[in-house]
């Protein structure tokens, strides 16, 4: 057995040394004053000297090694032993390689796929505990935050869906009896609006609810237009059935 190292550091690579300062302060106040967590790198020495990671590149795999500790582009900031793992240094030889694969540089995503994930599904293929919480808890937070408003945009999307469709089942039950009630109409329904008359309504309705205006005001005009057409056509076929009979 040997040991698994977590080696953690301050992300300070900014080419701004205001950005590296906030940085800084940010953890300190958020790790050191309340343990909440920070904005951290973090890399896995497991056998030599050497210790793992993952980062961005363009082309090829973002799974890569430097001298335990050293990461010139970080601030060293602490080491936390693990565990232990019982797997031969042939066989972390065979995980490496597997997440050198696994692992391109060019999925690098900030949130959801960085080099806090790596250590994680490292130390799990090693068989040794995870990563403390709070190494990296600002990403779990923001990466939960974007899963969150892009379940409510599905949601409304779903829901924007769904509402066209009941309109057009609505408007198919409409024409289906307007087609079947072809009979006279008996005296004493004169005053009620023919069912060819209800779906054309009905028709104008669902065409302006599944097409919504860029123009909010011109949208509210030409539903008002379409209204007062109704009330006219209304007016009209009355006044037509008042003078037959």
């Amino acid at each position: 057995m040997t040991e698994v190292i977590l080696h953690i550091y301050d992300v300070t690579n900014s080419a701004s040394d205001k950005t590296n300062n906030t940085v800084l302060q940010i953890n300190r106040f958020f790790k050191d004053g309340i343990g909440l967590g920070g904005i951290f790198h973090s890399a896995v020495q497991v056998y030599g000297d050497e210790e793992w990671s993952f980062g961005f590149c363009e082309q090829g795999t973002g799974v890569f090694s430097c001298p335990a500790g050293k990461n010139p582009m970080y601030s060293y900031r602490e080491s936390i032993v693990l565990g232990k793992t019982n797997c031969s240094i042939f066989k972390v030889n065979q995980i490496l390689r597997e997440l050198s694969r696994e692992w391109p540089g060019f999925l690098y995503d900030l949130l959801s796929k960085n080099c806090n994930h790596f250590c994680d599904e490292f130390c799990e293929r090693l068989g040794a505990p995870k990563l403390p919480g709070w190494v990296n808890r600002f990403a779990n937070a923001g990466d939960a935050a974007m899963e969150m408003a892009e379940n409510t945009a599905l949601r409304l999307r779903q829901a924007k869906t769904e509402i066209v469709s009941a309109s057009k089942v609505a408007y198919r039950f409409l024409a289906g009896v307007a087609s079947s009630s072809n009979s006279p109409e008996s005296p004493g329904s004169s005053s009620r609006e023919s069912p060819r008359f209800q779906s054309t309504w009905f028709k104008n309705i669902v065409s302006i609810g599944a097409k919504p205006s860029s123009n909010s005001g011109v949208e509210c005009e030409n539903l008002e237009v379409t209204q007062q057409q109704q009330h006219e056509a209304i007016r009209r076929q009355n006044s037509s059935r008042y003078e037959a009979a």
